[in-house]
């Protein structure tokens, strides 16, 4: 399993990003996906999940209505589109692969290395 991450950067409070995590080594279209994050001395965030086909997305209170999840399973590839980002969100972001096609939060198995998203304020 690979998972690679893409698309972090430094942008302005307000600003946009999109991440992308191109995944190889399993049958994408069978398994659920996840976005996480996490801040230097502090544990791992949580932020969206989307099943398998694409059926079911969830979002954290956090980022509800300013991130949006999506996935291309003929591509092997999902994205997280980030907008309004603010200086909170600063952090490294993590693809991560659920255990079975439904999103369930706590539920994955492995994620790639991380992208740095940096929000200046």
């Amino acid at each position: 399993v690979q998972l690679v991450e893409s698309g972090g950067g430094l942008v302005q409070t307000g600003g946009s990003l999109r991440l992308s995590c191109a995944a190889s080594g399993f049958t994408f279209s069978n398994y659920a996906m996840h976005w996480a994050r996490q801040v230097p001395g502090k544990g791992l965030e949580w932020l969206s999940g989307i099943n398998s086909d694409g059926s079911g997305i969830y979002y954290d209170d956090r980022v509800q209505g300013r991130f949006t999840i999506s996935r291309d399973n003929a591509k092997n590839t999902m994205y997280l589109q980030m907008n309004s980002l603010k200086p909170e969100d600063t952090a490294l972001y993590y693809c991560m692969k659920g255990t079975g096609g439904r999103a369930t939060i706590g539920d994955h198995d492995y994620w790639g290395q991380g992208t740095q998203v940096t929000v200046s304020s």
